[in-house]
């Protein structure tokens, strides 16, 4: 199942949501680094951390998926939000530098193809920087966010989805040990769970945020649509059925044989004749 835009909307509004934007933009910012220059993708609802690229970078597009919706992002200025398919995306090839993707990967159907189409899309050391749910997460195991909704990821099955499609895992880091609450005494005891609650092991995490880098050498080539064969009726046109010739039809046929000169019967009576001239 997944989130419509105006539920994201409305999360990312909320004092969890802006807690969350807080918390998880943060770590996107130390990952991403500069970004003067380079063309940013944001993919999946990545708009809520796109807004410390608006300014430095090239160019900014937001991807969004057709299935969760789309909104007028930035606003001001006019809006960069594509609704499209995230595994046919309207990009050329080699054409971005950078690709955040939140609430992105857990959405779609076939993550295999969509690594196809983000090493298709991305420069030559382009950088891919995914935020998705921990698996055994608190946070995948509640639906009152965004996060618990789609297919979370362990940190194990996500650096090898990366691997198999030639992106190297440089970092991979552990975020919102807060719990997914809007009750105003949590919510001020973030800091708390976010400088202490690692201490006990990442299991308290509710997010992987991984960095990774596009490697040069071919991917696994896509796989090849199949192709829609229709049935259409047969145009080829046959011959009229033969009718078996009687004994006086088989006589009638020889004698006309014998009776051709300068011909020779090259087929006994009965079937049909195919005569070559004889030369003296």
């Amino acid at each position: 199942m997944t989130p419509d835009v105006t539920q994201l909307i409305k999360f990312y509004k909320s004092p969890l949501g802006q807690m969350v934007r807080g918390l998880v933009g943060e770590k996107i910012r130390g990952l991403a680094k500069d970004v003067a220059g380079k063309r940013v993708l944001g993919l999946g609802f990545a708009t809520p951390y796109l807004r410390f690229v608006l300014g430095r970078a090239e160019r900014v597009l937001a991807f969004m998926p057709a299935k969760q919706g789309a909104s007028a992002w930035p606003g001001q200025d006019g809006s960069v939000t594509v609704l499209c398919d995230p595994v046919e995306m309207p990009l050329t090839d080699a054409s971005i530098d950078l690709v955040i993707a939140v609430h992105g990967f857990e959405h779609v159907g076939d993550n295999e193809e969509l690594m196809r189409e983000l090493w298709r899309i991305c420069a030559p050391s382009a950088q891919l920087i995914v935020v998705v749910p921990r698996r055994r997460g608190l946070w995948s195991t509640r639906d009152n966010t965004p996060f618990g909704f789609g297919n979370p990821f362990s940190r194990g099955q996500l650096e090898r989805l990366m691997n198999d499609h030639s992106f190297l895992v440089e970092k991979c880091q552990d975020g919102l040990y807060l719990p997914p609450s809007q009750h105003p005494l949590l919510l001020k005891s973030a800091g708390f769970f976010e400088r202490f609650a690692p201490l006990l092991g990442p299991a308290l995490a509710g997010v992987l945020v991984m960095s990774a880098r596009k490697q040069l050498f071919p991917v696994v080539p896509r796989r090849k649509r199949a192709e829609r064969f229709v049935r259409l009726p047969g145009m080829i046109p046959k011959p009229a059925l033969e009718t078996p010739l009687n004994s006086h039809e088989k006589s009638v046929q020889t004698s006309l044989c014998n009776k051709e000169e300068g011909l020779v019967c090259s087929r006994p009576p009965g079937q049909v004749f195919q005569g070559s001239r004889k030369y003296e």
